[in-house]
């Protein structure tokens, strides 16, 4: 089961909703252009402002993107709500996800209506959420590139 309980943090009157623009791309389309097997002019990209929710896991994207972009659901998963609620929700093919010039490949959820990142982009690409100025910033310790953990 994936969770989208929030983290308990103390919020103050100066902490607001971090947004950022992503880069979503079909990762099957970006492989079949490297193979020779696909016009590059037929890749499917989605740029939109997204909402950093470092209470999610997952990244999700509402359905009409993950058929804009021609995503396959491949299976199904047990989601839980902050509110408590459980549903299914589909899992999709991968897709590049680029955030300030860092990018990561992962199978996002499909629900809602707007696009969640979630922990593991944020920890891939080695983020950190600033509140207190409503922004994401490279970890400090890594600037210039992420630096994966093993």
């Amino acid at each position: 089961m994936i969770s989208f309980n929030r983290i308990d943090v103390a919020v103050s009157e100066h902490m607001g909703a971090v947004r950022v623009p992503v880069k979503l791309t079909n990762a099957v389309d970006e492989d079949l252009i490297s193979r020779g097997l696909l016009n590059p002019d037929r890749l499917r990209v989605y740029e939109i402002e997204a909402l950093v929710d470092t209470g999610a896991v997952r990244t999700v994207v509402p359905m009409a993107i993950v058929q804009q972009l021609g995503l396959r659901i491949r299976a199904q998963q047990l989601a839980k709500y902050a509110d408590g609620r459980e549903e299914m929700v589909g899992i999709t093919s991968p897709v590049i996800i680029e955030i300030m010039g860092r990018e990561t490949t992962e199978a996002v959820l499909v629900t809602g209506d707007e696009v969640l990142i979630g922990q593991t982009v944020l920890e891939t690409l080695d983020l950190l959420v600033d509140c207190k100025n409503q922004r994401l910033i490279p970890n400090p310790a890594h600037p210039d590139q992420p630096v994966f953990r093993i």
